[in-house]
């Protein structure tokens, strides 16, 4: 058998947590069947059963189009791209919008089966307007034109699948597999190193509030540096903060900033995508992990830092409620979200809970001791590649068949 993987993301070019689970997945999978990975950037090589292979969007597109609606022309012309030479391939699997179409088309083209992965929908980013202006609808249009045509659509939790039954009610439940994020267990484990504290101005001797995510809505930093008034002063948060969605909102959160540290000047802005390596060190040195997403259909950096023993304060939404358990690896704060954006219609009453339970933690380590021991056993009963890669593959086979059945039938 051999899949063809479609993503935006790859290393060495990953960003956030789609591209994380495509790099373990891919690898993983790699381990029993071929897979062939086509990405957006310079990539290209062969190791074994993976193949990697990269492209860049069109140059009359790059170079030759203004506005927000850019990267959604670019992504678009990606997906044509990539589906010029997929001999052999025997299944195609999707994930995020930048490249559903290619699934989309590979389908009708090679009479292959599709397989999509949601790690979010676009109904419920309202906020990505912000970022690609009027392509926002056309990432839109791409998105729901494909997971509507998709075989098979993998949502990454419980949760996902609801969404996706409740933004898409055409489509038929019976297409929804629920599959995990997955963690590697070997890499992410509590590290006795803070060789990356030291290099980033974090202060050893001082407990540590951590947020690592890229700077955007969805993921809440904002709501967590606006709690920082209602936690002690003698403590550090360390925001692991880059990649803004926007220059508008790296600018909102350079000022939220500056206005905290007038009274609690113990905040360390680490502005940028920090290594596998830092991220662990960061989070192991950890008194209490924030994740104050608004919507998060799984959440991978909570199982980082569960992996890594760091107890964790999460907001109660989206796969966030399949991963941590509230009261055992740490605490749920819960909020009442706005219909249309997800934002908290509360927001001051979000980042005073926020506080509270981060304050419930610093106040007790034996707590966030026995949280984190019980994070490290949640991971590793429930979220390895291994069994992930596997239900993956048994779906792949199952789909295969149904194909084959039906050529035999139309014959």
């Amino acid at each position: 058998m051999r899949v063809g993987l479609f993503t935006r993301e790859f290393p060495p070019q990953v960003y956030g947590g789609a591209g994380v689970h495509v790099d373990y997945l891919s690898r993983e999978l790699a381990r029993e069947i071929e897979v062939e990975v086509h990405c957006w950037g310079p990539q290209h090589s062969d190791e074994g059963n993976l193949h990697v292979r990269g492209a860049e969007p069109w140059a009359e597109i790059t170079n030759g189009t203004e506005g927000k609606f850019k990267g959604a022309l670019e992504a678009f012309s990606l997906n044509l791209t990539q589906i010029k030479a997929l001999a052999g391939i025997d299944v195609v699997h999707t994930h995020t919008w930048y490249v559903s179409m290619a699934g989309f088309l590979a389908k009708k083209l090679y009479g292959v089966p599709f397989v999509l992965t949601t790690h979010s929908l676009e109904p419920l980013r309202a906020w990505k307007s912000e970022q690609l202006g009027s392509g926002y609808a056309m990432s839109s249009w791409m998105e729901r034109t494909a997971i509507l045509d998709a075989d098979a659509i993998v949502a990454v939790s419980q949760g996902t699948r609801e969404d996706i039954l409740r933004a898409y009610p055409d489509v038929d439940p019976a297409r929804i597999h629920v599959i995990y994020n997955g963690i590697d267990l070997a890499e992410y484990q509590k590290t006795p190193e803070t060789k990356a504290l030291a290099d980033y101005g974090v202060d050893l001797e001082v407990p540590y509030v951590l947020f690592v995510g890229r700077i955007t809505r969805q993921k809440g930093v904002t709501h967590l540096v606006d709690a920082v008034r209602y936690l002690p002063s003698d403590i550090q948060l360390v925001l692991c903060a880059g990649a803004p969605d926007t220059p508008e909102i790296a600018a909102e959160l350079r000022q939220k900033v500056s206005e905290a540290r007038i009274h609690h000047p113990r905040i360390v802005w680490i502005e940028k995508m920090v290594t596998k390596q830092e991220a662990i060190q960061l989070y192991s040195n950890c008194r209490v992990f924030c994740c104050p997403s608004v919507y998060e259909p799984f959440g991978i950096i909570n199982l980082e830092a569960m992996a890594c023993r760091a107890p964790v304060v999460a907001s109660a939404t989206g796969g966030i409620k399949e991963v941590v358990v509230d009261g055992e690896t740490g605490y749920l704060v819960p909020f009442d979200q706005d219909s249309v954006t997800s934002f908290p219609t509360d927001p001051a009453k979000f980042a005073r809970d926020l506080a509270g339970a981060i304050n419930r933690l610093l106040q007790d380590p034996e707590r966030c001791r026995l949280f984190g021991d019980a994070g490290r056993r949640r991971v590793e009963e429930i979220f390895s590649w291994t069994a992930i890669a596997q239900q993956t593959i048994r779906l792949y086979r199952k789909l295969i068949e149904q194909r084959r059945q039906a050529n035999e039938e139309a014959d």
